[in-house]
């Protein structure tokens, strides 16, 4: 039986076991599937210290890659016979990228080391005929970088595990309050001031503790230019985010002009060290605009239309109250005839929604964005329940489902008191395992714009890499199979048989130098006694 994570569509009955990986074995290459076959022989190279010499596709001890467009793009079949050896075809170059992850599982989890651990040893698979295709175009992870910023090989790091997943969207939350992380040339203050803190609250914004080490931290262009390329050789599209209105403190301490200074004196404000709401927002100024206009032009040359036709614009948590008391931003909204602060947000939102679909691209943003009038081109991220995204996809708009209550990965993942700085609500691998991105009762209609779904991860309380791995990992495994793998007949996935499929997964896990949850709890040194978190005790409403 496969261990295959996420479980593919079908799977014939694994025979005996007739195709052994060697020093013989060789790779071939039909058009169209170079990128994997580099990748692959990369990735196979490392692991076993084999050379996967080029092949002509004759004989049985040969991995044979190709491209079959009457397949579903992302869709593959791989076939192992006597005959051919392992056959991997595609619907497209990501359809045998697809095909080539699970043969890297077939392998074991030896696949997933960087070295050899017992050279020579022969690999041997079943002979077997797997085919498979993803539920959902839109297979996502979203991570928070201005919280606490993450190094460019963390961040390439993280593109493999989600290639490995078979997760094809990294949604990069690149701006907050508590920082700014993409070097933007024209405004290099937004790095030089924008990217650094002096301090940061250690646990919840109501801890007493702090950290007073200075962080911070940004990527050059070059960096970027890296991040997409790595990304596009993985067939993962990357959807750059820059918060505006709201969660903007940190570019408004760089260039005080952007706020509100008929309300407040702006050049007082320093990148924010703590988390929550900031009430300090974005002024409605045509100087904000022309700001933020170079600020894209920029980013559209960093992310190229092919890979990142969504750019984000976030449009989250703005507090309207410095635009109440503020004379300019009362005088903008008479100028304009809007007749009240919800729609001043719609404004400000509709003009970067004209001005990027001017370019080619598409605006994307939290569900906040439905509030006074969602932008004709927008697609929404639904994050605060499934409401906005049923109202927006009701309404004819794209949709990414990532409600809060079902797919925060910064949620804690059980009750018990050894949980890191815990936050939110319990929510277990089997919880996310069970969510169902197409809430009942969505129209056919409707459920059509969902374009798939995506986890999300903020990082107030993840200072590293080690704490980012803990929170998700394992439930990023089931997160995939719920955004990959089609539903059964009965609705109703198994996981007791994921459960089982898991243990193998584990140990690819352990290859991979992952710093998971173990089943059993966390580790003593995954664990932050008196620190203080936010649980929140329950089940999480469904909204």
């Amino acid at each position: 039986m496969h261990e295959l994570i996420p479980a593919p569509l079908h799977t014939g009955d694994p025979g005996r076991c007739g195709f052994v990986l060697d020093a013989a074995t060789t790779l071939t290459a039909g058009p169209g599937t170079e990128g994997t076959e580099r990748w692959l022989r990369t990735t196979l190279q490392a692991a076993f210290g084999l050379p996967l010499a080029p092949g002509t596709g004759e004989g049985g001890n040969t991995v044979e890659l190709r491209v079959d467009p009457s397949l579903e793009p992302e869709g593959y079949r791989l076939g192992v016979a006597p005959t051919w050896g392992v056959r991997i075809t595609g619907g497209s170059a990501a359809g045998v990228f697809w095909g080539a992850q699970t043969l890297r599982q077939l392998l074991g989890p030896e696949a997933f080391r960087r070295a050899p651990v017992s050279p020579g040893t022969q690999r041997g698979i079943p002979y077997t005929e797997i085919e498979d295709g993803p539920r959902f175009g839109w297979r996502g992870l979203m991570l928070d970088v201005a919280r606490h910023f993450m190094p460019k090989d963390d961040v390439l790091r993280m593109l493999d595990l989600l290639a490995a997943h078979k997760l094809n969207v990294f949604h990069f939350h690149l701006t907050d309050d508590q920082g700014w992380r993409v070097e933007i040339k024209r405004h290099p203050r937004l790095t030089e001031t924008g990217a650094w803190r002096a301090r940061t609250k250690y646990g919840h914004r109501a801890s007493e503790l702090w950290d007073e080490t200075p962080h911070g931290g940004f990527y050059t262009q070059d960096d970027i230019r890296e991040i997409v390329a790595y990304a596009a050789e993985r067939h993962i599209r990357v959807v750059p985010e820059i918060d505006i209105p709201g969660h903007s403190q940190a570019a408004i301490s760089a260039y005080p002009e952007l706020g509100n200074t008929d309300v407040i004196d702006t050049s007082a404000l320093s990148v924010w060290d703590t988390w929550g709401v900031n009430p300090n927002v974005l002024a409605p100024t045509d100087n904000t605009l022309r700001f933020f206009e170079g600020v894209f032009e920029e980013l559209l040359d960093l992310f190229p239309a092919d890979v990142s036709p969504f750019i984000h614009i976030g449009g989250d948590e703005c507090p309207k109250d410095q635009w109440k008391a503020s004379p300019s931003a009362q005088a903008r909204m008479a100028e304009l005839g809007l007749a009240d602060e919800d729609e001043l947000q719609s404004w400000f939102i509709r003009h970067f929604d004209r001005w990027l679909t001017g370019r080619g691209r598409r605006l994307i943003g939290w569900d906040e964005i439905l509030e006074g009038g969602l932008a004709e081109g927008a697609a929404v991220t639904s994050w605060r329940g499934y409401a906005g995204g049923i109202a927006a996809a009701e309404a004819g708009h794209d949709v990414v489902m990532c409600p809060l209550q079902q797919v925060y990965l910064d949620y804690r993942q059980d009750g018990g008191p050894d949980e890191p700085m815990p936050i939110g609500y319990v929510r277990t691998l089997e919880d996310v395992y069970r969510f169902e991105p197409l809430p009942p009762g969505l129209s056919e209609e409707a459920a059509r714009h969902v374009m798939g779904t995506q986890a999300n991860v903020w990082t107030e309380v993840m200072q590293n890499r080690a704490r980012v791995d803990y929170q998700v990992f394992p439930r990023l495994a089931a997160f995939a199979e719920v955004a990959w793998s089609r539903l059964p007949a009965s609705g109703e996935r198994d996981f007791a048989d994921f459960e089982r499929r898991m243990t193998t997964h584990y140990a690819r896990l352990d290859a991979l130098g992952v710093d998971y949850r173990p089943p059993t709890g966390p580790r003593p040194w995954q664990r932050r006694p008196g620190v203080q978190g936010r649980p929140i005790e329950g089940p999480p409403p469904v909204l």
